[in-house]
């Protein structure tokens, strides 16, 4: 299973970003997919997941309300959605599944929210 993940930048307060992640190896639609983020001298943390129909999803209470997780599966793709960032949404984000006892992950991609 391979993950790769797109879509970050430097972006101001109160900006929007949309990451990727697109997944291959895999039949995805079977998935459950995650969005982690580990910023600076933090541990990963969970910010959002989705269930493999898309019908549930969770979300870290940190960003209820601006950020929104959905997935494409004819395209084998999960987004973060991301709206009114703030400077200590600041992280590198990655992509997540879970496969046979297994976690998968990407390589991450950068976001740098600042003015």
């Amino acid at each position: 299973v391979q993950l790769v993940e797109s879509g970050g930048g430097l972006v101001q307060p109160g900006g929007s970003l949309r990451l990727s992640c697109v997944v291959s190896g895999f039949t995805f639609r079977w998935l459950s997919m995650s969005w982690y983020r580990q910023a600076p001298g933090k541990e990963r943390e969970l910010v959002a997941d989705i269930s493999s129909n898309g019908g549930s999803t969770n979300y870290a209470d940190s960003v209820k309300g601006r950020f929104t997780i959905s997935r494409d599966n004819a395209k084998n793709a999960v987004y973060l959605q991301m709206n009114s960032l703030k400077p200590e949404d600041t992280a590198v984000y990655y992509c997540r599944t879970y496969l046979n006892n297994r976690a998968y992950w990407g390589r991450g991609t950068q976001v740098t929210v600042s003015s």
